[in-house]
């Protein structure tokens, strides 16, 4: 009985290290993008400031597309971020439901109780 418990463990290890494998590849290129985007718009609010000191009609007129182009960048970050908690969360769950199904759980012990998310 103890090989057979040990081969659950070592099987179920390899399929959580893919999964969070690619789940922090998925994680890191997000945050490649939302790191990207909040670079732009620092240049972006740099150059609204500008326009805004130098009080000159065309580069105010100007701002009203930096400001559209600044809240597009904003909601893309938020979308960005809201993929990223959908999948952690997706995660967490694979990985609770995983647990449930009678493996060890890393102390040793067997889990043979379901977890269950509230929400």
């Amino acid at each position: 009985m103890e090989s057979r418990m040990e081969g659950d463990v070592y099987s179920g290890f390899g399929e959580r290290y893919q999964m969070d494998g690619k789940l922090l590849q998925n994680f890191q290129k997000s945050f490649v993008q939302v790191q990207d985007i909040l670079d732009q718009n620092r240049l972006l609010i740099n150059e609204i400031n500008q326009n805004h000191e130098s009080k000159q009609a065309d580069n105010l007129g100007r701002n009203v597309g930096l400001i559209r182009e600044l809240n597009n960048n904003i909601r893309t970050v938020a979308s960005l971020y809201g993929d990223l908690s959908h999948s952690f969360a997706r995660s967490i769950d694979a990985s609770s439901e995983g647990e449930s199904t009678g493996t060890l759980k890393s102390d040793g012990k067997a889990n043979n109780q379901k977890r269950f998310r509230s929400g």
